[in-house]
């Protein structure tokens, strides 16, 4: 069976690359090309695609997670491909629905048996990718946070920042740097965005 393919990146030279590539292929067919996440939601509805081969950052407006969110269904596979693999992104690229999620760094076959993997309804995960969902998976119980690091946890999801943090809580800004250093690494993230994603999914917040 040939699968049909939607590609969507923003930057032109990776999707060039990518339909060269994915064009040497027998069994793999690009369908149309998207540089943001609203191109990439009117050409999946359109097209109606079997894999959307989709990246994360997509500069502004809708995101690949979001975009993944609207396009995921059982006949169109939404497989992200992206530099990025902290804890966060997959958790959320995952959580939308994506049925695989592969590191641009990958060798073409990969890519390809990953393509023909979604396209049956197949998880199809990069290996480092893999190793982050089997230890998320060992430590389900969730990270301990420690009361204040609950606390400063709470005031960042309110979107405050490090200083009003400290005047909230009565705590100087460095203590608030320092927490938030352990909860980064509790929970295996290094932004502040990433922090708030993950403790949303783990039902951290109170």
């Amino acid at each position: 069976m040939t699968v049909r393919v939607l590609l969507c990146d923003d930057h032109a030279v990776v999707r060039a690359g990518l339909l060269a590539l994915l064009g040497s292929e027998p069994g793999i067919e690009v369908v149309g090309e998207a540089g943001s996440g609203e191109e990439a939601l009117a050409m999946a509805a359109k097209l109606r695609p079997d894999v959307v081969l989709m990246d994360l950052q997509l500069g502004a407006g809708i995101d690949g997670v979001e975009a993944t969110r609207r396009i995921a269904a059982p006949d169109v596979r939404v497989l992200v491909l992206t530099t990025y693999d902290t804890d966060a992104d997959i958790t959320r690229a995952i959580g939308a629905g994506a049925t695989g999620y592969l590191l641009k760094a990958e060798r073409p076959e990969e890519l390809f048996t990953a393509i023909h993997a979604a396209a049956q309804g197949r998880t199809a995960l990069s290996a480092p990718v893999a190793g982050r969902v089997r230890d998320r998976m060992r430590g389900a119980a969730g990270p301990t946070l420690t009361d204040r690091e609950r606390d400063i946890l709470g005031q960042l999801a309110r979107g405050l920042g490090n200083r009003e943090i400290a005047r909230a809580l009565f705590i100087s800004e460095a203590t608030v740097k320092t927490h938030l250093g352990r909860v980064y690494t509790k929970l295996g993230v290094d932004t502040r965005a990433g922090a708030v994603a993950v403790a949303k999914e783990q039902r951290l917040l109170p």
